[in-house]
């Protein structure tokens, strides 16, 4: 049997592990511990190993730091427009600031769901129906940030915000299927009609280039007429240049000759013509042909004096 002093002993062990087991706290890494001391908030214990002092702190919550999505939610919107639409929206958010989301706030995901829904209100009574579907992005932004700054002080972060769905009545899908068609078939005439436009300067541009180029072509043309008679005028004057200076150094026999030569040749082919008949040849011509020989004799003794 024990003595009485042995069971003490045991019982203060006992006691001692139990204190010792109740002073460690291991906190998971998605959760935070808030721990109370006599009723009050003392501290937050993060992940990990922690110590508390035993039968004093009281570990009071546990809260979890992982990011949450709230359910979605429909909310009924004018528009600038006045035109009512029902938007459906759902938000993320997380715990950073574990005590505040205890103590200053009862149900957050009533809170944060309120004050979502007073939020896109106001940011979609700020757009028209035509901004409100086609600027989704924008108002996401803006909803968030307002939304950040209601929920910064219950120690919570919200992550996203986000509009899934706009709808409307069919009254107001009728009158966007009417008004697309319309914008349709206006685009249609303005790129008709900027067709014909573009057509009608790429002929009014072709014509220009073809008047251009003949134009061209023209003073091509006379730019070579011109310079054919500059090279004729200067032949000319060459020839007569050297005419003169042969009769200058004493040639009007040997041209002589050459007028009488061809003179001759002039009264051979007109009598060897199958139309003539009868030649009549004036008194000068004979008396030329009858010199001719005479007149070459005199170029040819002229021709060697000068030589």
């Amino acid at each position: 049997m024990m003595s009485e002093g042995m069971i003490v002993t045991l019982v203060f062990a006992f006691f001692f592990l139990v204190m010792a087991w109740s002073a460690v706290k291991v906190v998971p890494q998605s959760q935070v511990f808030i721990v109370e001391r006599f009723g009050k908030f003392s501290n937050t214990l993060n992940a990990g190993i922690n110590f508390v002092i035993p039968m004093i702190d009281q570990v009071r919550h546990r809260i979890s730091i992982l990011e949450r999505q709230l359910p979605a939610f429909e909310i009924s919107v004018i528009t600038r427009d006045n035109v009512e639409v029902i938007l459906e929206a759902t938000n993320f958010f997380r715990i950073i600031d574990a005590a505040r989301s205890v103590y200053r706030i009862q149900n957050i995901d009533q809170a944060i769901q309120t004050t979502a829904e007073s939020i896109v209100r106001s940011a979609a009574g700020k757009l028209d129906l035509d901004e409100l579907q086609s600027s989704r992005a924008q108002m996401n932004e803006e909803i968030l940030t307002n939304l950040q700054k209601a929920a910064e002080v219950w120690g919570i972060e919200i992550t996203r915000t986000e509009i899934t769905d706009v709808q409307v009545d069919e009254q107001t899908k009728e009158a966007q299927r009417q008004q697309l068609n319309a914008e349709r078939q206006r685009r249609a005439a303005v790129a008709q009609a900027e067709g014909e436009k573009r057509s009608i300067e790429l002929k009014a541009e072709a014509k220009l280039y073809e008047a251009q180029k003949q134009a061209e072509a023209v003073r091509v043309a006379a730019d070579a007429e011109a310079y054919a008679i500059k090279a004729k005028a200067e032949a000319t004057a060459e020839q007569t240049r050297m005419i003169s200076e042969a009769i200058n150094n004493g040639g009007q026999s040997a041209i002589n000759f050459d007028i009488l030569q061809k003179q001759v040749t002039a009264l051979s082919q007109v009598a060897a013509s199958n139309n003539s008949k009868t030649v009549i040849m004036p008194t000068d011509i004979t008396k030329a042909i009858g010199s001719l020989e005479l007149l070459a004799e005199t170029v040819g003794s002229g021709l060697k004096s000068n030589g």
